[in-house]
């Protein structure tokens, strides 16, 4: 389709994108927006540098081709280049969406879902509402110097729920969301939404005043699955590893992270928001074990990364869209389910914490969490609910602590949010994962 011009490696990411948005704040419509843009991201490499280009007009595509390789240097050994020689060349068509679009669902139908949820915020402690829909239907085609063209198609819709809550001198903040692929299957999960604020309304009048210290603290899927992004994942993407010989030295593969009970898995073939059939390097999606029985045994990377720690390429080089050139990022990163049923695991805690719903999380080798629904465990028994401002520890540390992990086990998609990463935000990532039990961490 293109002439690509010789001496040079290039790639051509087209993006063509359908998004909607309906929010309500308080009960009243603040938003409707039904969107459609398309573009491209163009890169040419001559063996020292990258240039780039990202475009609305898919006709000037040649040209801007033409106008990035006139400010290069041709080079006749680029296919020996390290980073062209690792590139992998695929021939693929995967539209798995087209009889069943989001784009098809009329937009009457989106507001009303929408507003049914928005109209559940009822009870006299929640203080602000603000409830949205939001949906993303995107076809990526990726052509390359060295043959590959694939297309596929993705998307993703959902609701997100975030409040306010005050009862007496309680005050918090809750959010709640889920994501489908499929419509008729979003509608399906207004229960969810139901019992997400019936359990906010009764944790705001009933939490009491809680004492920091250490504590042994069960981490429900949510929780488990942000302190897994947060504090292990971003470890893990290996473009912080690149010239950096100390933290390379720290992140020896091989070496021991964790208890033997520990798995932690990047998927990007998992359906939901970090499906990524193909990365935006046209590598092919790919179930990435970062740790193995508490080994560390893989990490994740584009191909200059692969290339630059004589490792292969994951299928993790992703942007957030056609202005963007990809980085390394995650897919869905989750620790791998275990074999002890979550009741059992409750009845050896004697006096811990469980963290049920979350605010935020953050760190890299210290993380931190922000509980939103936070209890007390006593005696074998989830009790009374607590205020509990954040938990933090080591991430080397605290991998070592995990004394269990539960048979129960739960992969979640989100919308509101999304990863951040330099200046590449929002980033749809999966996440989620069992019940995880810490033997101690820093609670306040």
């Amino acid at each position: 389709m293109y002439q690509f011009p010789q001496g040079f490696y290039v790639d051509v990411r087209i993006e063509d994108r359908f998004t909607t948005r309906v929010a309500y704040i308080n009960g009243d419509l603040q938003e409707q927006k039904v969107r459609s843009n398309i573009g491209a991201f163009i890169r040419l490499f001559d063996g020292v540098r990258w240039y780039y280009s990202s475009l609305t007009d898919l006709d000037a595509i040649q040209d801007q081709i033409d106008t990035l390789a006139n400010m290069a240097e041709a080079n006749p050994d680029i296919d020996d280049h390290p980073y062209v020689k690792m590139y992998e060349v695929h021939t693929d068509e995967l539209i798995q969406y087209r009889d069943k679009s989001l784009k098809d669902v009329p937009l009457e139908d989106k507001d009303k879902l929408v507003k049914q949820v928005a109209d559940m915020c009822t009870d006299e402690t929640i203080k602000m509402v603000n409830a949205f829909y939001v949906d993303d239907v995107t076809v990526k085609e990726i052509f390359t110097s060295k043959g590959s063209h694939v297309k596929f198609d993705k998307q993703t819709c959902g609701i997100g729920l975030y409040m306010q809550c005050a009862h007496g001198t309680n005050k918090n903040q809750f959010a709640a969301s889920r994501a489908e692929i499929y419509f008729d299957d979003l509608a399906q999960d207004l229960p969810h939404f139901e019992e997400e604020i019936a359990k906010n309304v009764a944790f705001i009048q009933n939490a009491i005043p809680f004492e920091g210290g250490e504590y042994p603290v069960l981490m429900g899927p949510l929780a488990t699955g942000v302190f897994t992004h947060e504090s292990f994942g971003h470890k893990s993407e290996s473009d912080f590893m690149v010239g950096d010989e100390a933290m390379r030295k720290e992140w020896t593969l091989g070496k021991e992270v964790g208890q033997p009970l520990l798995n932690i898995i990047d998927d990007g073939t998992v359906l939901g928001n970090g499906y990524v059939p193909y990365d935006d390097e046209g590598t092919k999606g790919k179930k990435t074990h970062i740790i193995t029985d508490g080994i560390l045994t893989d990490r994740l990377h584009s191909v200059a990364t692969a290339a630059a720690l004589e490792e292969q390429p994951t299928g993790n080089a992703r942007s957030i869209n056609f202005e963007f050139e990809p980085i390394v990022r995650m897919t869905t990163t989750y620790i791998d389910k275990g074999s002890t049923p979550l009741k059992d695991i409750i009845k050896t805690i004697d006096n811990g914490i469980f963290v049920d719903t979350i605010k935020h999380g953050s760190g890299m080798s210290t993380f931190t969490i922000a509980p939103s629904r936070a209890y007390k465990i006593e005696h074998g028994e989830i009790t009374t609910p607590i205020n509990v401002s954040v938990i933090t520890g080591n991430v080397f540390e605290t991998l070592h602590l995990v004394d269990a992990i539960s048979e129960e086990f739960e992969l979640l998609s989100f919308v509101g949010g999304g990863c951040g990463k330099m200046e590449q935000f929002p980033l749809p990532v999966g996440f989620g994962g069992p019940y995880t039990l810490v033997r101690k961490l820093n609670v306040m």
